[in-house]
């Protein structure tokens, strides 16, 4: 690539309030949007849920973290679930 080609790159960035709530905004984000990454906070999944992601968007890589590893490492979760960040982007 020459070093005077333009790239276009589209990043969101978006608090989805809870997966389950989020991902039906990022699908029409994805569908009339189309971007290339996404920056995404407040998930609010467990890290053996992250796997999520990688279910529901099956066009995009994931990788992030959850903030709730010590509060499952404690033992039962009580309360309401809480953080996490993940970034996805265009395979």
């Amino acid at each position: 690539m020459a070093y005077d080609e333009l790239i276009n790159l589209k990043v969101m960035s978006f608090n989805m309030h809870g997966f389950h709530q989020g991902c039906s905004i990022i699908d029409d984000m994805i569908q009339q949007l189309n971007p290339d990454v996404f920056l995404l906070k407040e998930h609010w999944l467990t890290p053996t849920n992250l796997h999520k992601f990688d279910k529901h968007f099956v066009q995009y890589f994931s990788f992030g973290c959850s903030a709730m590893s010590a509060a499952v490492e404690s033992g039962m979760l009580r309360g309401r679930p809480f953080g996490g960040v993940i970034i996805i982007m265009s395979c």
